[in-house]
């Protein structure tokens, strides 16, 4: 063993105990650190021949590279929809790096049965029945392409086509139908060999809505003569938190045949709140569904699950037949749900936070968050210089410029913001409007830390319509 490696072994309480001391002053000091940094990444310095061991890594990283690091785990990164990570979830994702077990399947460990039981628990969160199976992945693009990988199957299955077998081209062109897909919508159909194009916009709700327009959404199906298609509906939109009519969404499929995914990436977790969980009142009848965990569970990057009802597909699709790893059986592993054969413990992290706080405490940090960012939102629309471009349906405040909202000077104003080191929000388009996005999902995040935000944006508009005119 090289001597260097040998000594930190040796070292490895003190060590530890060197890297915790550190992580909490950052962490205990999150709320008086710049929230962003613009200054740029230190020089490069070559690899080195001899190691300094973890000691000398630490001091080099505290000393070159922690500064530069953003405060997105703070209360005041509203970029995005950015969580942070709860001091159960940090635990758990300590532990999930020290026992290093990878999740492929069950042969040797408890692991899997515990990743089994915390996709139970969040079945139960999200009001799912036992019949969806699911699975812990990167993050929801990945949740996404798991989902519509299996609509792909279930496409084929329609249509006398294995897929998983033929490959896409045996399919022919496939019809995925949405009022206001995420960008990784496309990105997934990307990957999946189905196509950017395939993708249809369906009209949405009038009057600046992002929801889909269910009767226009039948007509679409209607038009489709019978051919069987995929749809994908929105359970909290990016910009305005819109939510898709989920149930009569899935009344069309008394009279159409197609596959209903839902990109319920943090919007899903409007069901712990019963002031909010109308929103995604049929979340239960969709065929798959993708939920975000390091958003609003706040738990480390990175963390999602994905649900479906059609397991055996969603085996189809993902099995890895080799004789070492084994067939997938009643309980298939891991392994043969989703792309990855190696897999950390992702589930450590939200087992521990879900267990540490349970529901109600979980559903603190949701209405929380959605009070803070009605509150900002208010504001807001009151002070000079600024107003609304959508109501704030949930936890995101989408605003703009009054005058002249160009790309240019909206964008200086969120570089402005970022400067100041007291907040963070990003750049986004809605209805032709550039505009900013605040969004509230960080379990730390007060009010005290709203009325900062507050300020800080009030002063960057003030001094950026006296710099250039209104």
């Amino acid at each position: 063993m090289d001597s260097v490696l040998a000594d930190d072994l040796s070292r490895l309480p003190e060590l530890l105990q060197a890297a915790r001391d550190f992580a909490a002053e950052e962490v205990t000091g999150l709320a008086d650190r710049p929230v962003a940094r613009l200054d740029g990444p230190p020089g490069t310095v070559p690899l080195p021949v001899e190691g300094v061991g973890a000691e000398g890594a630490l001091t080099e990283f505290a000393e070159r590279w922690a500064g530069g690091f953003s405060g997105s785990a703070g209360p005041r990164y509203l970029g995005f929809v950015t969580g942070g990570a709860t001091p159960a979830a940090v635990a758990g994702d300590w532990l999930t790096s020290a026992y290093d077990q990878n999740v492929s399947g069950d042969q040797d460990s408890s692991a899997s049965a515990l990743e089994r039981q915390t996709l139970g628990w969040l079945r139960e969160l999200f009001g799912l029945g036992s019949e969806y199976g699911g699975a812990f992945v990167t993050g929801a693009t990945v949740s996404n392409t798991v989902g519509l990988a299996v609509a792909r199957e279930w496409l084929g299955e329609r249509l006398g086509v294995d897929v998983a077998q033929e490959g896409v081209a045996a399919l022919g062109p496939v019809d995925v139908l949405s009022g206001s897909p995420h960008s990784s919508i496309a990105k997934a159909l990307s990957v999946l060999g189905v196509g950017r194009d395939r993708l249809r916009a369906v009209p949405l709700l009038s009057g600046g809505r992002e929801a889909v327009d269910v009767e226009a959404l039948a007509a679409a199906l209607e038009a489709l003569e019978g051919r069987p298609a995929i749809v994908v509906a929105n359970a909290g939109t990016v910009n305005s938190v819109d939510f898709d009519d989920l149930r009569a969404i899935a009344a069309l499929k008394e009279r159409h045949d197609f596959w209903l995914h839902v990109d319920a990436a943090f919007g899903g977790f409007a069901a712990l709140s019963p002031s909010y969980a109308h929103l995604v009142d049929g979340l239960d009848s969709a065929d798959s569904i993708c939920v975000d965990l390091h958003k609003w569970l706040n738990v480390p990057y990175d963390a999602a699950v994905q649900f479906t009802r059609r397991r055996d597909l969603q085996v189809r699709v993902f099995r890895n037949d080799s004789p070492y790893l084994g067939l997938p059986t009643g309980e298939p592993d891991f392994l043969h749900l989703t792309p990855e054969n190696s897999r950390r413990l992702r589930a450590l992290p939200a087992w521990f936070s879900l267990m540490a706080y349970g529901r109600a405490g979980h559903r603190e940090i949701v209405e929380r968050n959605v009070t803070l960012a009605r509150a900002l939102g208010e504001r807001l629309a009151q002070a000079p210089g600024l107003t609304l471009v959508a109501p704030v349906r949930l936890n995101v405040v989408c605003f703009t410029l009054a005058e002249r909202p160009t790309r240019e000077r909206v964008q200086a104003l969120a570089r402005a913001i970022a400067v100041s080191g007291e907040a963070f929000v990003t750049p986004t388009v809605l209805n032709g409007t550039h505009a900013l996005r605040a969004a509230f999902s960080n379990w730390r995040t007060t009010r005290a830390d709203t009325e900062r935000v507050l300020e800080t944006v009030v002063t960057a508009t003030e001094a950026l319509t006296t710099a250039v005119g209104p």
